[in-house]
């Protein structure tokens, strides 16, 4: 589906759950303010809440589809992630707001009175929320829209809310019980810690996540199986906006591989990943690997396999190349982040084979623990 077309059905469903959303509150908050219900009062706020962040996501969703330019040449994509920042500071604001309140009533309350057609409103909004919640949620799902999927699932968290309010009102009723402020802090503080999930989210995907482990090992799976391809490592992708991942991987080929040879497999990976993952591979780096392995060969790769192996921050190590002519040794470290010290695990290892060969010499390249 192209950006356009994904656009538009974003901006139908928001529009939707907007509409949905005003009439709910607007139903909640009457019946809340002629009852005197906090819990109720404060589920219409977080209802025109939900409407805000629709519009946002609407106007957020526009800007993201702009077309690259000079400037922005990876285009606007990323905007979505600051729409979603956008709408947790909304959602944060309304819960600590209304928690507020809430507060107040506990330390001041009041007698909450209920009519039936109040009831019956609340009980229809309940329905009306999980079927808005399953529709938003299906589409953002579809679409790959973080932010209509999380509009989605709060939908159909509100209906729990809710219902939780209708509960509440029949115990007033039946047993006498009030627990309606009570009942709006509990709200409240489900609607912050909504929020904060939120914005720990898309504050994540404008930092930059660590790559989804099935779609690294996909693209890997992918990248190995064009010919002539004999291991694939060093994957690192950007996340530019929902559907917009660039990224660059290193392939293992033959020592022997002419350079024809060698562009015909980088084009190759890049058009069957794009073709099988929707991920555009702007770099595709080239490790020689050695046809035979001679007796020298042999030794320094047994070795080493010895030493990455006593060393537990060591993950993986790739790329190994003997030039038993020049009497040098290049190969790459993947060191885990919780080593402390990367650098002096890569140089532990460096001085331990230099001392094993001191006839070579040694070149380990630092690699991170990006993607799986």
């Amino acid at each position: 589906m192209d950006d356009k077309a994904r656009g538009s059905q974003i901006v139908r469903v928001s529009i939707i759950g907007i509409l949905a959303n005003v009439a709910l509150a607007g139903f909640k908050a009457a019946i809340g303010l002629l009852s005197h219900s906090i819990a109720i009062t404060l589920d219409a706020v977080n209802n025109l809440s939900d409407a805000a962040s629709s519009a946002i996501t609407i106007v957020g969703t526009k800007l993201a589809s702009k077309p690259a330019d000079r400037a922005h040449p990876y285009g606007f994509g990323r905007i979505e992630y600051l729409t979603a920042m956008i709408v947790s500071a909304i959602v944060l604001w309304a819960g600590l707001t209304s928690l507020v309140e809430s507060i107040k009533g506990i330390l001041n309350p009041q007698t909450p009175s209920y009519d039936t057609v109040g009831l019956v409103i609340v009980g229809v909004a309940v329905v009306v929320k999980l079927v808005l919640g399953r529709y938003v949620s299906a589409a953002g799902k579809r679409l790959d829209a973080d932010a209509l999927t999380a509009s989605g699932a709060d939908a159909t968290f509100d209906a729990i809310i809710s219902a939780s309010t209708l509960v509440a009102a029949l115990l007033y009723l039946f047993c006498g019980i009030s627990v309606e402020a009570w009942l709006g802090a509990v709200i409240s503080i489900v609607i912050v810690k909504s929020g904060v999930d939120m914005m720990r989210e898309a504050l994540n995907k404008v930092l930059g996540e660590r790559v989804d482990a099935s779609l690294a090992r996909g693209i890997k799976q992918t990248t190995c199986e064009v010919e002539g391809v004999q291991g694939a490592y060093d994957l690192i992708l950007s996340d530019y906006g929902p559907q917009r991942l660039w990224g660059s991987v290193h392939v293992e080929v033959d020592e022997n591989t002419t350079a024809l040879e060698i562009d015909r497999i980088t084009r190759s990976i890049q058009t069957e990943v794009y073709k099988e993952h929707s991920v555009i591979l702007h770099t595709v780096g080239v490790y020689a690997k050695n046809t035979t392995e001679s007796g020298p060969t042999y030794a320094i790769r047994a070795a080493l396999d010895e030493i990455v192996a006593n060393e537990p921050h060591v993950l993986q190590v790739h790329g190994l190349y003997v030039d038993e002519k020049l009497k040098g040794v290049t190969f790459d470290l993947v060191i885990a982040f919780e080593s402390g010290n990367r650098e002096a695990v890569r140089l532990r290892v460096v001085d331990q084979m230099h001392e094993r060969f001191p006839d070579y010499a040694f070149v380990a390249v630092l690699d991170s623990d990006v993607s799986d």
